[in-house]
């Protein structure tokens, strides 16, 4: 029996789709708060085997854990917005040691999301070497309940047989129409290039970087859900921290053109200023170091940002689709 907490959200639901294409499907429990309605489109036409409610999950673990043979554990509060410690405390941190002290318990492979907002500014760069990990120093609460779960996983000795901490980079693709502001730039621009015809960039607040040359690694869901069915077979006996990336940086300005390039729309650009909620915490460069995980036996190439952005917009957003 496979387990995927946060199933009804954006990776979580792609990670639910492509199991079912590997052939599982009623051996896959499913966890998240099934509340939030707007979020049901994301389980359309998938298989599983059970629906168990976040609130619910730890108990149930208890009862079952001897038979599941494999979590992955993406549930979290992602909004990077959010100021309350004691949200992220609650739903991030200690919900996760929980879950990853069962999976101990019972000897249950676990993959866990973390978040390259870990990484702050960049200034102590992007290595998931595992020396450097409890130097970093996020930028948001959002950051530091994920930087504070690395550092504790880090430092247990009872752990799982196999256990991966992914740190996502920017993710993008299918599902995530939930997300609202905390969706990726690229379903943004679309929204604001279908309504309008042009698109607003933010300008660059920072010397030497021009307006809209602040950029990001973009990584497509489906790269991102690859690594994690990697960690599940057999290609992988190392647990640790690893990046989750494309190794590449993209500008802004790059995913905004291809945006209009893949909606046949005529490319109108302008820029306003940083919202100053989020100025100061803004990232202006990340970039995945992926050796480690190629050297831990992961060989499939990453979607590019063009082919990326146009499967996107011409296979998903021009229609609303669902993966």
């Amino acid at each position: 029996m496979i387990v995927v907490t946060g199933a009804y959200g954006f990776i979580g639901s792609c990670l639910l789709g492509r199991l079912n294409e590997l052939g599982y499907g009623t051996d896959v429990v499913i966890v998240d708060d099934f509340s939030v309605l707007k979020k049901e489109a994301n389980l359309q036409g998938k298989k599983y085997r059970q629906r168990v409610e976040r609130s619910v999950f730890l108990p149930w673990m208890e009862m079952h854990g001897r038979e599941v043979d494999f979590v992955f554990h993406l549930g979290a509060r992602t909004d990077t917005t959010e100021l309350s410690d004691d949200i992220f405390n609650a739903l991030n941190l200690e919900y996760s040691k929980a879950v990853w002290k069962l999976c101990a318990e019972y000897q249950i492979p676990l993959v866990f999301a973390s978040s390259a907002a870990t990484y702050g500014d960049g200034s102590m760069g992007f290595s998931d070497d595992h020396t450097l990990i409890p130097e970093l120093k996020p930028l948001n609460a959002y950051g530091w309940s994920k930087q504070r779960f690395d550092i504790w996983a880090l430092d247990q000795k009872q752990a799982p047989p196999l256990w991966a901490g992914l740190k996502f980079f920017n993710v993008y693709g299918p599902n995530e129409y939930h997300k609202g502001r905390m969706a990726s730039v690229i379903m943004h621009s679309f929204n604001k290039i279908r309504d309008s015809g042009e698109m607003k960039l933010f300008r660059s607040h920072k010397p030497g970087i021009s307006d809209g040359m602040q950029s990001r690694d973009f990584v497509f869901v489906a790269d991102i859900v690859e690594i994690c069915i990697f960690f599940m077979g057999k290609g992988c006996s190392l647990s640790g921290i690893y990046n989750a990336g494309t190794g590449k940086a993209r500008s802004f300005l790059d995913l905004t053109r291809q945006t209009f390039r893949a909606m046949e729309v005529e490319e109108k650009i302008s820029f306003i200023d940083t919202p100053e909620d989020i100025r100061e915490t803004y990232q202006y460069f990340t970039q995945a170091h992926m050796k480690k995980l190629v050297g831990a036996g992961y060989i499939k190439s990453f979607t590019s940002l063009e082919e990326g952005v146009e499967t996107y917009v011409r296979r998903f957003l021009l229609d609303g689709s669902h993966y």
